[in-house]
């Protein structure tokens, strides 16, 4: 069995075993001792998350300098920059959309009864709303210094200062040819991290799963949250299909050996409740896949930041199933007002953990919805993470692949063993 292939099947038996587990604990346990057992359990995928965090700064800063430099004029950058957020905004709105009619037409919150909710949890999140106005929106798209930005993980603010690296860079062109040969290199290790980083996944995932159910249960999914979940789930997939099909079109049947490329970061995804932690292995197989590494470097930051498909058609749903919870009437102008809404302040949410949620709850406080209504899908959200990481995943992946072709960048794959010796 080929190395890649023993990772994905390792994963699966992770996600298997921590569902086991945590499940036994559940009906076992004292709920004092599951208190004390599942931030333990945790422990494992911290460790697995903190890795993949270390690398992703220098990453996307090499890779991102390397792709604007390599591609060589202003231009040029500007032709590729603007087919990707011709993108990245008709995917979000259509996936706000698919969120807004699937809630509307299901109803999941009607009738349901917020009393037994626990707040306490929410309290939390109502307290990080503040950082949703404006002014922070600034604050987290430009950075007052890149050694802080990379220090604490700020996706868009390395993005902005490596945008204006990579044109002045290529700007210079043959004066920093020897600086663009070092961070193409420096990027290169960085990829062979990945490969000794991903090692660690299956204990990820199974200390992510195993704590969720020995906290919540099985049944929190099967029983209590079936229409919830179920009318989330047929908006993930309805999405799916949509991205499927455009990719189709413009792919055609390398559609499915993309999809073959990347089960692997979307097991990952999936199973840690994490698209940022695939963004390494992602960029290694996409560059397999045929697409240039000069768009690669350049699209898939951007998509991290601007193309979070899966949380956009999430927030919607989330927002609006909260007022039917609270009997709070939205008409459909108020609804689109809230689309608009999320679309601005999702766009700083990039490597927040558990964003959906905060930007969910920011949203339902300017909309006069219960904030607190939180509570009712934090013993869900998890689950419901899953599906959005993965389908964040495959959104970006897309969108790297079109653009390549639109780009006519994209070339003949390599082959897979080629890609599981890295």
């Amino acid at each position: 069995m080929q190395k890649g292939s023993r990772l994905t099947v390792y994963i699966l038996l992770s996600m298997v075993i921590g569902v086991i587990i945590g499940y036994l604990i559940h009906i076992n346990a004292s709920p004092a001792y599951i208190a004390k057992i599942s931030p333990q359990l945790k422990v494992l995928t911290t460790i697995f998350l903190r890795l993949v965090q270390m690398i992703i700064a220098p990453l996307v800063f090499s890779t991102l300098v390397v792709g604007i430099a390599k591609l060589g004029d202003l231009k040029t950058v500007g032709r590729v920059g603007g087919k990707a957020l011709l993108w990245f905004i008709t995917a979000s709105l259509i996936s706000l959309l698919i969120g807004m009619f699937w809630v509307n037409l299901f109803k999941p919150g009607v009738g349901f009864a917020p009393d037994g909710a626990d707040m306490s949890a929410a309290k939390d999140m109502i307290g990080k709303t503040s950082a949703f106005s404006i002014i922070d929106f600034v604050n987290h798209l430009f950075p007052r210094s890149i050694i802080e930005a990379m220090a604490t993980n700020e996706i868009l603010q390395i993005v902005v200062f490596s945008i204006f690296f990579g044109i002045a860079m290529a700007q210079l062109g043959e004066k920093a040819k020897s600086i663009l040969h070092a961070l193409d290199v420096v990027a290169q290790i960085i990829l062979k991290m990945v490969g000794y980083v991903m090692n660690f996944a299956p204990l990820g995932v199974f200390g992510a799963l195993a704590a969720v159910v020995a906290t919540y249960g099985i049944q929190s999914i099967v029983f209590v949250y079936l229409k919830y979940f179920g009318a989330f789930l047929v908006g993930i997939v309805s999405l799916w299909v949509l991205l499927l099909i455009v990719g189709y079109l413009i792919l055609g049947n390398r559609l499915f050996e993309l999809i073959k490329r990347i089960l692997n970061p979307l097991a990952i995804a999936f199973s840690t409740t994490s698209s940022e932690a695939v963004f390494p292995k992602l960029v290694e197989e996409l560059e397999a896949f045929g697409c240039k590494n000069k768009i690669v470097s350049f699209i898939l930051p951007l998509g991290y930041s601007f193309n979070l498909d899966g949380s956009m058609m999430y927030m919607t749903f989330a927002s609006i199933f909260i007022a039917q919870v609270y009997n709070v009437p939205l008409d459909l102008p108020t609804q689109l007002t809230m689309l608009l809404v999320l679309m601005l302040t999702s766009k700083g949410i990039a490597g927040v953990p558990r964003a959906s949620l905060v930007v969910v709850t920011a949203t339902c406080a300017m909309f006069n919805i219960p904030p607190e209504g939180i509570a009712l899908i934090l013993p869900i959200d998890h689950f419901c993470d899953m599906f959005r990481s993965m389908t964040n995943v495959i959104g970006n992946a897309l969108a790297t692949a079109a653009v390549s072709k639109w780009e006519g960048e994209l070339t003949n794959p390599v082959e897979l063993t080629s890609v599981e010796e890295l």
